[in-house]
C-alpha cells in the first residue's frame, strides 16, 4: 500500500509539473500576442472607487464595485485574447466582501468569520488549519473571487504589533508550517493565496515610511525563514511585498529580495504583488520583479510606459513580469469561466470555524480543577464589557462581514448556564449609551482609525457584592481589539486599566469570601499583561478572538465537552519592558515632517528601527538570557495529564538526517490531545546560539485515558544549521547536539544527544541585503 501511495504521489507531482509547464508556455504565447499597452495594464490593477469620495488616485481597499462588491481589487482584462479580469479580496480571518449590493436588493452575501491567525497557530495543528483553509477557499470560489490575500506570516516581534492577530507566531517554524497548511487548504479549491507581507513588516507605526535596519543572520533565520518554509511546502500562487524599507530600499523595489532570494534561491513559481499603494517607484518595482502593482493607478501606468519609451526600462522585463502574472491567471476561476453560485455552504463552514476555535484556545490557569465547570452549577455572574460585546476578530482588512456571531450568553445557555439578568442589563445599557454618543464615520475613517474600545464599566462594589448570593460562579471577560494602521499601547491595552484591575480584584474578593470560583476569559488578539492579577482568580481561559462561533467553542471548553489542547505560539512576558525588542519598538522618527496620504490622512513620519536583538526574538531571548515569563512559549494546560517516555534517536551520529521517536501517554482521567515540541540545542563555539530552538512539532490524536501514541520527527541538516554571514551560508557546527522534547519551551521532559563529526556547509546563499549601518546585535 505504501509503494502504491508513493507511486501515485510521483504521478500527481509529474502531472502538476506538466500542467505548470503547459500554463507557462501558454502564458508566453499570449504575452507575445499582446501590445505593450495591454501588457502594462496587466501589471497594474484596475483600482477601486468609493462613492462620494475622491482621493486623486481613486481606489481604497475593500470598496471595489467591479465584479465582486467589496473586494480589494481587480486586474485588467484583455478581452480580445480571452483574458478575464481576476478578483482579489482580503481575508485573514475569512473572505471580506460587502454583504449588501446596490444592484441586487434583497440578497445577502455573508461570509464565515473564522478564528484569527494567532488562535489557529495556537492549535499547533496543521490538519485543523488546512480544513479551515479548505472552507475559506470554497467561499472564495463560490463568491467569484480568484485570489485571497492571505495568510499573513510576519513574525510577532513585539507584543504591541497592531496586526499581530493576523500573524501566527514569534517563531518561524510555527509560522511557516501553519502558513503552508493554510495555503494548501485554500488552493485545493483552485483559487489562489497571497502570503504576506514580504518581508520584515512587524509594526504598523509609520509602516509606509519606516526603514528596518537588520543584520543578515536575523533576517535569514527569523524573518525570512517562515516564508521560505511556506514557499517550499505550498508554492502559493502569489506573494505580497510589504510597505516598509529593508536596509534602505522599499521591499517592493528590492531585486535581491524578490528575485535573488524568493525566486532563485527558494524556487518560487508564482507572481509578486504590492501591498495596496506600496512602494514609491513603479519602474523600480518592475525591475525588482514585483509583477503586479495594486490596486493600480493611472500614474503607475504612465510611468512604466514612459520608461519603456525612453529606454530606461527594457520591454523584456515587462514580458517576464506579464508572463508570470498570466501564468497564474490562466489557472484562475475567472479565466476558466467558473460559474460561481454566490451560495457557499455557510452552515458547514461555521462548524469548521467552531472546531478550529476550540482547538486553539489556551487554558492558562486552572486551580483545583475549577474547570470544567461543575454541571450542577447553573447561575453565573458575568462581568466585563466584552462579555456582552464579544470581539470575533480584528479591525481593518482583517474584518469579516458575517451573518451572525454567537454571543457569550448564547454559548453559556447552550451548556445550561444562565447569566445574571440584572448585571446584563447594566452592561448592555452602558455599552449602547457609549456607542450612541460616538460620531458616525465613513468607511475610510473607520478603516484606518477605528473607534477605540469602550472603557470598562466602573461597576459599583455594591453591585458586585449583591450578585454573589444569587449566583454560583463568576466569569470576568477582558477584551482587546487592534488592527491595521496603528500599533497597540502599553497603557490600558497591554496593561489592564485601573478599572479592569479593580473589577478582577473586587469580584475575586467577593466571590472567594463565599467560597465560589472566579474564571477570567481573555477575548484578545494579542499578548497582554497577566502576572499582576492572575493569582487572584481560579482559572484563565485564553479564548483569543474566535470568530463567529467563538462563544460556542468557549462553552465547549468550559463545560468539558472538549478538552483544551491549545498552546501558546507566542510568549507572554511579565512586563512589557521584559521583551527584547521593547527598547527599540517602533523605532525613531528621522524627520519631523508628517507625510499625508489618501484623503489627507496621515501615513506617519519617515523613521527607522534597528533590530538590535538580532535572532533573540521571543522564547529565544527569554530562555537564553534566563528571563522569566508569565507564560512561556508552547505553554498550555489540559483537563488531563500526559507522560513522555522512551525518547530514542535513529543514530548516535548525524548522517544527513536523524529520526527522533518518543511515546506520549494519557495518564489522566479524560480524553485529550497533547502538543509535542522538539527543540534543538546546538554547539556554539563559533557562533552565538540560542539555548534551544524549535525545529518540529506534532499534535497527538485524541488519546483516551491510558492510551499511548508514538510520535516521530525527522530532522535534516538545514534544521541544525545557523546562518553564517561571513560565508553567506547555512552551516552546522561540528559537536554535540541535544534533542529536547517538551510540553513547552520551559518544560523539557526528554532529551538525547547525537554527534556531528565534521562541520557541515548545508547551503550556500547569495550575499545580499546587508545592513547599511553597523548594528550591535545581542549575543548570549
Amino acid at each position: 500500500m505504501k509503494k502504491l501511495s508513493s507511486f501515485l504521489l510521483v504521478i500527481c507531482t509529474v502531472n502538476l509539473v506538466s500542467a505548470q509547464q503547459k500554463n507557462m508556455l501558454a502564458a508566453k504565447q499570449l504575452v507575445a500576442k499582446m501590445t505593450l499597452d495591454e501588457k502594462i495594464h496587466l501589471l497594474v490593477g484596475k483600482g477601486m472607487k468609493i462613492p462620494g469620495m475622491n482621493f486623486g488616485v481613486g481606489p481604497v481597499i475593500g470598496q471595489t464595485k467591479d465584479k465582486v462588491d467589496g473586494a480589494a481589487g481587480t486586474t485588467h482584462a484583455v478581452s480580445r485574447l480571452g483574458i478575464a479580469s481576476a478578483v482579489l479580496a482580503d481575508g485573514p480571518a475569512g473572505l471580506r466582501i460587502n454583504p449588501i449590493r446596490d444592484n441586487e436588493p434583497g440578497k445577502t452575501f455573508y461570509c464565515t468569520a473564522f478564528p484569527v491567525a494567532t488562535l489557529l497557530a495556537s492549535s499547533w495543528d496543521t490538519t485543523v488549519v488546512q480544513e479551515v483553509g479548505k472552507a475559506m477557499g470554497k467561499e472564495v470560489k463560490e463568491y467569484g473571487v480568484d485570489i485571497l490575500l492571505v495568510p499573513g506570516l510576519n513574525i510577532q516581534r513585539n507584543p504591541l504589533g497592531g496586526r499581530n492577530f493576523e500573524y501566527y507566531s514569534e517563531d518561524p517554524v510555527v509560522a511557516g508550517n501553519i502558513t503552508a497548511a493554510m495555503v494548501n487548504g485554500i488552493e485545493s479549491n483552485g483559487v489562489g493565496t497571497s502570503i504576506k507581507h514580504f518581508a520584515v513588516n512587524n509594526q504598523e507605526t509609520n509602516r509606509n515610511l519606516v526603514n528596518i535596519n537588520i543584520g543578515e543572520r536575523a533576517l535569514r533565520e527569523i524573518y525570512l525563514r517562515g516564508f521560505e518554509i511556506a514557499v517550499k511546502k505550498s508554492q502559493p500562487w502569489t506573494v505580497m511585498s510589504s510597505y516598509n524599507k529593508l536596509n534602505g530600499t522599499y521591499t517592493s523595489e528590492e531585486y535581491k529580495l524578490l528575485t535573488t532570494i524568493l525566486r532563485k534561491e527558494w524556487g518560487f513559481k508564482g507572481f509578486v504583488m504590492t501591498d495596496w499603494f506600496g512602494g514609491s517607484d513603479a519602474v523600480a518595482q518592475m525591475k525588482a520583479g514585483n509583477d503586479l502593482l495594486m490596486p493600480g493607478t493611472s500614474m503607475q501606468i504612465k510611468a512604466i510606459a514612459d520608461a519603456v519609451a525612453n529606454g530606461s526600462l527594457n520591454e523584456k522585463i515587462i514580458d517576464e513580469n506579464a508572463t508570470r502574472v498570466l501564468n497564474i491567471l490562466l489557472a484562475s476561476p475567472s479565466f476558466n469561466n467558473y460559474k460561481f453560485s454566490n451560495q457557499p455552504d455557510l452552515k458547514a463552514n461555521a462548524l469548521v470555524a467552531r472546531n478550529a476555535a476550540a482547538a486553539g484556545m489556551v487554558l492558562l490557569k486552572n486551580v483545583s480543577n475549577s474547570l470544567p465547570i461543575n454541571n450542577q452549577l447553573k447561575k453565573m455572574a458575568v462581568f466585563g464589557n466584552t462579555s456582552y460585546d464579544y470581539i470575533t476578530g480584528g479591525t481593518g482588512s482583517g474584518d469579516v462581514n458575517e451573518a451572525y456571531s454567537i454571543s457569550l450568553e448564547q454559548g453559556l445557555s447552550s451548556i445550561n448556564k444562565t447569566i445574571d439578568a440584572g448585571l446584563k442589563n447594566v452592561y448592555i445599557q452602558y455599552i449602547n449609551d457609549v456607542k450612541s454618543k460616538r460620531p458616525k464615520k465613513n468607511f475610510f475613517e473607520e478603516f484606518l482609525n477605528p473607534s477605540p474600545a469602550i472603557p470598562e464599566l466602573d461597576l459599583e462594589l455594591a453591585a458586585i457584592q449583591s450578585s454573589v448570593a444569587a449566583n454560583e460562579i463568576a466569569l470576568v471577560t477582558i477584551g482587546r481589539n487592534a488592527g491595521e494602521g496603528r500599533d497597540r499601547k502599553t497603557e490600558n491595552d497591554f496593561n489592564l486599566s485601573a478599572t479592569e484591575m479593580a473589577l478582577i480584584k473586587n469580584v475575586s474578593t467577593a466571590f472567594h469570601a463565599a467560597h465560589k470560583k472566579v474564571i477570567v476569559l481573555l477575548n484578545v488578539g494579542g499578548v497582554i499583561e497577566t502576572s499582576s492579577w492572575s493569582n487572584e482568580v481560579d482559572a484563565i481561559l485564553l479564548s483569543w478572538q474566535g470568530g463567529q462561533e467563538g462563544c460556542n467553542a468557549i462553552a465547549d471548553l468550559l463545560s468539558g465537552k472538549i478538552n483544551p489542547s491549545g498552546k501558546l505560539a507566542v510568549s507572554f512576558p511579565i512586563n512589557y519592558e521584559d521583551d527584547a525588542s521593547a527598547k527599540n519598538f517602533p523605532g525613531r522618527n528621522t524627520s519631523d515632517q508628517e507625510v499625508k496620504g489618501l484623503g489627507g490622512f496621515s501615513t506617519g513620519f519617515p523613521s527607522e528601527v534597528n533590530y538590535e536583538e538580532g535572532i533573540y526574538v521571543g522564547y529565544r531571548y527569554f530562555n537564553t538570557f534566563h528571563k522569566k515569563t508569565a507564560y512561556p512559549f508552547g505553554f498550555g494546560l489540559s483537563y488531563t495529564n500526559f507522560k513522555y517516555s522512551n525518547l530514542s534517536l535513529s543514530s548516535p551520529d548525524f548522517n544527513g538526517q536523524i529520526t527522533a521517536s518518543v511515546n506520549v501517554s494519557n495518564i489522566g482521567k479524560v480524553a485529550g490531545k497533547e502538543i509535542v515540541q522538539l527543540y534543538v540545542a546546538a554547539p556554539s563555539k563559533k557562533m552565538s546560539k540560542p539555548l534551544q530552538e524549535l525545529k518540529a512539532f506534532a499534535k497527538t490524536n485524541l488519546l483516551k485515558p491510558g492510551q499511548q501514541q508514538n510520535i516521530r520527527f525527522v530532522i535534516n541538516a538545514k534544521e541544525l544549521a545557523s546562518f553564517d554571514t561571513k560565508f553567506s551560508s547555512w552551516i552546522a557546527e561540528a559537536g554535540i547536539y541535544t534533542i529536547k522534547i517538551g510540553a513547552s519551551s520551559d518544560e523539557i521532559l526528554q532529551q538525547a544527544n547525537f554527534k556531528l563529526s565534521k562541520e557541515l556547509l548545508v547551503e550556500k546563499c547569495n550575499k545580499v541585503l546587508q545592513p547599511q549601518i553597523s548594528i550591535t546585535e545581542m549575543k548570549n
